[in-house]
């Protein structure tokens, strides 16, 4: 975490990484504040998190060539995060939660960034709520004040139910590529208002992963990784 950083996240709240396996983060705030370019909505310290074939680049998330990717297209179980378990990362209770919002059907470099163009000339929460943005989403109260949001959920894959009490741990749902994403991905914040509009961004940091560094993986605690960290976690 650079330097400058380190001041705000020191008080950050602690909790358990959200998803199991090798993951790489594009947008996180271990790279810059506000990590996707803007405060609202309580993302001012959001990451999302995706699948890459890390071995050959950090930003190769699909099966196939790069010219099916742009010209073709790449349907969507082709995509290493797509359909990977999204857990709890901690004790809450479910105060929000929207399912059956459309996934495109695969992945396309020109369709993709045309839909986020769309979005953001288009987007009007008040006449369409925030589906357009966010996709399939869950809000879980986690303390007082204190409400974790998970977006781009899968397609009818969300497993919890309005108003259920949730361990940390318990699966939640499945990666999509629902709402504004150019790749399935899982979009990830803590903030202090279940209310999108009022809502600010709270910093956490992930209680322990390993990080890929010189070779081996080390274990890191209470860290939050950069956007060019290759981590891991088993849930254990």
């Amino acid at each position: 975490m650079k330097n400058e950083f380190k001041e705000e996240f020191k008080n950050a709240f602690v909790v358990e990484f959200p998803l199991r396996g090798e993951w790489n983060s594009p947008n996180t705030p271990g790279k810059k504040i506000p990590s996707h370019g803007t405060a609202q909505f309580g993302q001012k310290y959001a990451f999302d998190f995706w699948k890459v074939d890390w071995k050959k680049s950090n930003t190769k998330f699909y099966e196939g060539s790069q010219f099916k990717y742009c010209f073709r297209g790449v349907p969507l179980n082709k995509c290493y995060s797509w359909g990977k378990e999204v857990h709890a990362p901690c004790d809450g209770k479910i105060v929000q939660v929207e399912d059956g919002y459309d996934e495109r059907l695969n992945v396309h470099i020109i369709s993709d960034l045309f839909a986020v163009l769309k979005n953001a000339i288009t987007f009007n929460p008040e006449k369409t709520g925030v589906q357009p943005i966010a996709g399939n989403y869950i809000i879980m109260e986690c303390w007082e004040n204190t409400f974790a949001f998970f977006a781009h959920f899968q397609k009818g894959s969300i497993t919890v139910a309005l108003g259920e009490e949730i361990k940390k741990g318990q699966v939640l749902g499945k990666v999509g590529h629902s709402g504004n994403s150019t790749a399935p991905h899982l979009h990830f914040h803590i903030m202090d208002n279940m209310d999108f509009f009022k809502a600010k961004g709270i910093p956490c940091v992930f209680e322990k992963y390993e990080l890929f560094k010189e070779g081996h993986w080390q274990e890191i605690r209470n860290c939050i990784p950069s956007d060019k960290d290759i981590i891991r976690f088993n849930g254990e």
